[in-house]
């Protein structure tokens, strides 16, 4: 950085004295010399080197320092990667149900109904006498899946919406506004509800494309903010001068600033993602049979009572972990890419 001030080292002389030390008959004469202001001069002269941080190295380097934010990205890492790989790390299909054979005749094994957990089974197992440690696994792939996915498709359409707004300003700007405020002032769970019964959307990709088209709102207020700041920047303005079009200025300029609110924005999003669509599963409206969600695990131990408690305890502490840890891995990016910020907490 140009503006920050020099740091003398002590290694780089700054003047020589030539003769007898001072204060001795015939004392020393002395050479000033100032530092070069070329950084090449100083690896050539005195073998030092300047090393120059991007805002990046900045920024990684103050997320390493929240204890707090790395710990969740390495538990989340670790969810997240049970359940992509769940059909290695499983022991049993998610639809797997146990037969016994008596007298030549396969029936459903009576004695892994509704087990509780134990070395075999270690979340226990549910009505069907399926192994519930095996559908977590593959119910944290299910939301994992659509979190990811609505955190693109609305990162997407926030992004071009409120680019759109804050560069253009005007009347694009009041229009494209004015529908941010009517998603914003819909009741959110009773529309999901609704067009998630109507649209069948009971599958991971069609309940993310719903979520997406609900939610995008927030990263487009975000967006439109940054944009209307930096639009007024010199730099802009020298690109505009240049004969630089629109649509370069806003790619090339304008967006690689505004990436820091994005992905803390996106971030959040993916969590609320995920708790939606436990809600949703939850209430039945969600991802259905066969397909495995945290949300209907829920469901279903709701159903079999309360004194099957590992049914609701075990997917339950898995959606609680999962929206912690990004919740503090948001609050990690916001504070490593806030240039403001000075004090690294947690």
């Amino acid at each position: 950085m140009t503006d920050q001030p020099r740091v003398k080292d002590p290694a780089v002389p700054s003047s020589f004295s030539v003769g007898p030390a001072p204060g001795a008959p015939g004392a020393a004469h002395t050479i000033s010399r100032a530092l070069p202001a070329d950084s090449s001069e100083l690896v050539y002269e005195y073998g030092l080197e300047v090393k120059a941080r991007s805002q990046w190295a900045y920024a990684r380097r103050r997320f390493l320092r929240h204890r707090l934010a790395v710990a969740s990205l390495i538990v989340l890492i670790g969810i997240f990667g049970c359940g992509i790989f769940a059909n290695y790390i499983a022991p049993y299909s998610y639809k797997q149900i146990p037969y016994t054979t008596i007298n030549g005749v396969s029936l459903i094994d009576t004695k892994a109904i509704l087990a509780s957990p134990s070395a075999k089974h270690l979340f226990g197992t549910d009505s069907a006498a399926r192994d519930t440690f095996s559908r977590t696994l593959y119910g944290i792939r299910t939301s994992a899946r659509v979190g990811i996915l609505v955190g693109l498709l609305s990162t997407i359409i926030g992004t071009i919406v409120g680019g759109l707004a804050g560069f253009y300003g005007g009347w694009i700007d009041n229009l494209l506004m004015r529908v941010t405020d009517l998603f914003l002032t819909l009741p959110l769970l009773a529309v999901l509800l609704t067009a998630a019964k109507f649209l069948n959307s009971s599958t991971p990709f069609k309940l993310a494309v719903l979520l997406a088209l609900l939610i995008w709102t927030t990263i487009a207020r975000i967006v439109r903010g940054v944009f209307l700041s930096l639009r007024e920047k010199e730099y802009v303005e020298a690109a505009r001068a240049a004969g630089s079009g629109d649509l370069r200025i806003m790619l090339r300029h304008m967006l690689p600033n505004t990436v820091g609110p994005i992905v803390v924005a996106a971030t959040l999003t993916i969590g609320v993602a995920i708790s939606l669509e436990a809600v949703l599963s939850f209430l039945g409206f969600g991802i259905r049979e066969p397909t495995p969600a945290l949300g209907a695990l829920l469901d279903e131990g709701q159903q079999a009572g309360l004194d099957k408690w590992w049914l609701v305890t075990f997917p339950g502490l898995t959606i609680v972990v999962i929206i912690l840890c990004i919740n503090f891995i948001g609050d990690g990016l916001r504070d490593a890419l806030d240039p403001t910020q000075r004090r690294i907490r947690a």
